[in-house]
């Protein structure tokens, strides 16, 4: 294990978190808030330390592994989410510390997941930090690093690995630095393209800029206490949708479209079956809501189509408190929050190219048991997918459903009930953000014990990492020096 140089990578990630923390600050002296002297006293400190760190003396012999970038990535994560949380509280906005924290992981992991049980009343200053956490999670932090500073060499590639999501991982260009920067100009020019549609939508800037940074991260925080109900306003829930949509596509396919490769996009079979699932659970919760509660069916396309969507993405925002929608439209969306989004997108939970290839996968294992003697591989995009993906994505499912039950049976101990405390579990691992019953979208988790919130935030850190680097940091043979 190359401590040295996961060390300096920490060093340069708080570098980077500091960089960040200057734009809350510019916030709070815009609206003539005093807590930009607490964001500035933390900025300070993460760049003091992480200026110390990076310069830790490597040697020429001193190269990033597989192992150590999912470390570094791991111990990365805990970092940001441990420095984050340290505004809330020299702010006076979160005084305890573990509620900080459950909250600052909530926003990096673009969860959305909240212990707050007001909002309005927050310094802008707060809540621009809240929704800039998300942002700065939604295509991974690690990645911002190889955008800024590209300067591990071949070892970055260990580290874009270790934080992208899905099964499969790819490079867009030969240079990781270079993929990093492609991906974040599409990041930002889909953050710009939004901020502007909610502003001629009746936005005000700060609301729209705010909006926006939890949109295209599908992390789901709001400055409004009713979420995006309290805009009273289709047009902005239809923006909100159709860019939410997006976000949760694979950010390959804009890169493709980008560069006129419109067959690579239109044959993908993630891409299309992700949209069907979406239009599919929006025609049944639409009809379902019809039928049971009687809304009107122009209302609820839009409530569905919206709750569909950013549930499915993992974004979680609401316009209702769909917690009271009738059982089948609460088991879709449970079923969704499982399914998640695109790999490759900024959104959570299993990924659709995972549930690809199992069901791929099933297939292929019927069809052995009625022709033993059957060959065949499993194709994405006509493109056969190696045989240890395939396995990786069982242990994956394993690995996930085992982590979730746990989590779920933790929370249970806080008596809750059965909805609240498997839902919470489901949300959480999932990046999604509000769960059923009391931790709907008209509740929050500040119900909870300290010890279900800090199960939750880990639970929160292994569904953003896919569980892998947080559980290779777990194993006692990865700090074994050799």
């Amino acid at each position: 294990m190359n401590f040295r140089l996961i060390i300096r990578v920490l060093g340069y990630i708080l570098l980077v978190e500091a960089g960040c923390l200057v734009l809350p600050v510019l916030v709070a002296l815009y609206f003539g808030e005093d807590v930009w002297l607490s964001f500035t006293l933390v900025a300070a400190l993460c760049a003091v330390l992480g200026f110390a760190l990076s310069h830790t003396p490597i040697g020429p012999k001193d190269l990033m592994q597989g192992r150590d970038g999912y470390m570094a990535v791991a111990l990365a994560w805990l970092g940001l989410s441990a420095f984050g949380a340290l505004p809330y509280v020299v702010s006076g906005a979160i005084p305890h510390y573990l509620d900080a924290l459950f909250e600052t992981v909530s926003g990096l992991t673009t969860t959305g997941a909240t212990i707050l049980t007001e909002i309005e009343h927050l310094p802008r200053g707060v809540l621009f930090w809240r929704a800039e956490t998300q942002w700065m999670g939604g295509m991974g932090v690690l990645v911002m690093f190889l955008a800024l500073m590209p300067k591990l060499g071949g070892g970055s590639v260990h580290l874009m690995r270790a934080e992208s999501p899905g099964p499969i991982k790819s490079k867009l260009v030969p240079k990781v630095g270079d993929t990093a920067k492609i991906l974040y100009a599409i990041y930002v020019s889909l953050t710009a393209a939004e901020a502007v549609a909610l502003r001629l939508a009746g936005m005000g800037w700060y609301d729209a800029v705010t909006h926006a940074f939890t949109t295209i991260a599908t992390g789901g925080f709001s400055v409004r206490n009713a979420s995006i109900a309290a805009y009273h306003s289709t047009a902005i829930v239809w923006i909100i949708t159709v860019f939410t949509f997006l976000a949760g596509v694979n950010f390959s396919l804009f890169y493709a479209a980008l560069r006129g490769h419109w067959r690579q996009v239109l044959r993908s079979e993630e891409l299309r079956l992700y949209t069907a699932v979406i239009l599919a659970s929006t025609a049944l919760v639409c009809l379902d809501l019809h039928v049971h509660t009687g809304e009107k069916l122009g209302a609820s396309v839009t409530d569905a189509a919206f709750q569909v969507v950013t549930i499915m993405t993992t974004t979680g925002y609401a316009t209702q408190d769909f917690a009271l929608w009738p059982v089948f439209s609460r088991m879709t969306l449970a079923a969704l929050m499982f399914i998640g989004a695109c790999a490759g997108s900024t959104a959570g939970g299993v990924k659709v190219s995972r549930v690809l290839i199992h069901f791929k996968n099933l297939r292929r294992d019927l069809a052995r048991i009625i022709h033993p003697k059957h060959i065949s591989v499993i194709t994405i995009d006509d493109e056969v997918v190696d045989e240890s993906v395939v396995a990786t994505c069982h242990s994956f499912l394993v690995a996930y459903v085992v982590v979730l039950m746990a989590g779920a049976l933790i929370v249970s101990w806080d008596n809750l009930g059965f909805e609240e405390s498997l839902t919470a579990s489901m949300t959480c691992i999932g990046n999604v953000g509000p769960g059923l019953g009391l931790l709907g979208p008209a509740g929050n988790f500040s119900l909870l014990s300290y010890v279900s919130k800090v199960t939750l935030s880990l639970e929160m850190l292994m569904g953003r990492l896919e569980l892998m680097p947080l559980l290779v940091l777990l194993n006692p043979a990865t700090w074994r020096n050799r």
